[in-house]
């Protein structure tokens, strides 16, 4: 297993770029690859002809239908965005993300770097399911990156980070900090609640209700004991309700 983060493009529409970000992660030593419905199928020979000799990062890459299953067995996830989304999120730069994580990656923890699509980037539902956003400081007056560039410019914070770690101060005891399958396993059993419950039950409301409550615990880096207790606080709450 790769100590390096899992690269995750998230709906890419051209070959060429996906096939350039092989390349640029064959380069820096990352192998890891995801690839969340990319436009045009997969395989692709236009990312083939791109990627320069990187044929193994492609040969290895996994395809998912949706961004959930494709993060499942990771425990951080960030977002590459240059937008806030309007949501409560820590923002960092490449440099500062990629120090604070290095101790918990070289410790084991599975971290995924998340990039949208060229047209749009990120939406809103993707950013939700991340623990913060990462963004490049770019010129105002001209700040579009191809997808490939963006990548080489985080992931080289990442290896130069990993080169030469900080001591980490977070401490999970005998529990590890909960994976996103967790995390979506337990957002299901919550909504089921509060759909049951009646605090969903604005329609048009409800998604951004949803997104809201997501950010809420993906800011905590909720350990495996964490979500334990919050499922079990909310199975008591479901039985207190039908007595």
């Amino acid at each position: 297993m790769s100590t390096y983060p899992v690269i995750i493009l998230v709906e890419p529409q051209l070959g060429q770029n996906i096939g350039a970000v092989a390349r640029i992660m064959l380069n820096l030593g990352y192998h890891e690859l995801r690839i969340v419905n990319p436009r045009d199928g997969w395989p692709n020979p236009d990312a083939l002809i791109n990627a320069s000799g990187a044929d193994q990062v492609l040969e290895n890459a996994k395809i998912y239908p949706i961004l959930e299953e494709s993060i499942a067995d990771l425990q951080l996830v960030y977002a590459t965005t240059p937008r806030n989304h309007d949501m409560i999120k820590s923002i960092e730069r490449p440099e500062s993300a990629a120090q604070r994580l290095a101790p918990l990656i070289k410790e084991g923890t599975r971290v995924g770097l998340l990039f949208g699509c060229e047209r749009c980037g990120l939406n809103n539902d993707d950013v939700a399911l991340c623990e913060g956003i990462i963004t490049i400081s770019t010129n105002p007056e001209f700040s579009s990156l191809n997808l490939s560039h963006a990548v080489s410019v985080v992931i080289y914070a990442f290896r130069m980070a990993l080169e030469n770690p900080l001591p980490s101060h977070f401490r999970t005891g005998k529990t590890k900090i909960a994976t996103q399958k967790d995390l979506l396993s337990f957002y299901a059993h919550l909504e089921a609640s509060l759909d049951q419950s009646g605090f969903l039950r604005h329609e048009k409301k409800r998604p951004t209700m949803i997104r809201n409550i997501r950010n809420i615990f993906n800011r905590m880096n909720l350990t495996q004991q964490e979500i334990q207790t919050l499922r079990g606080i909310i199975r008591s709450l479901e039985e207190g309700s039908s007595k």
